[in-house]
């Protein structure tokens, strides 16, 4: 299990917080996502499989830009 740092571009309400979360939250492997709308930050717990492109794909699809990743 590995906690990953996301810095998101783009968001700018409640709804948006909540898109990336389902986004992410459907990646195979992902157990939890929580995103911040204030920090631009969603800190997401997966198993050590995931891949970070798999990640910023899922953001992507909700229709934001992964900024940068921490691990």
């Amino acid at each position: 299990m590995k906690k990953v740092k996301v810095l998101i571009q783009g968001m700018h309400c409640a709804s948006c917080a909540s898109n990336v979360e389902r986004s992410v939250g459907k990646v195979s492997g992902v157990k939890s996502c929580s995103v911040s709308l204030m920090t631009r930050k969603s800190i997401i717990e997966c198993e050590d499989n995931v891949k970070e492109d798999d990640l910023k794909k899922a953001v992507a699809r909700a229709g934001y830009h992964v900024v940068s990743i921490e691990k």
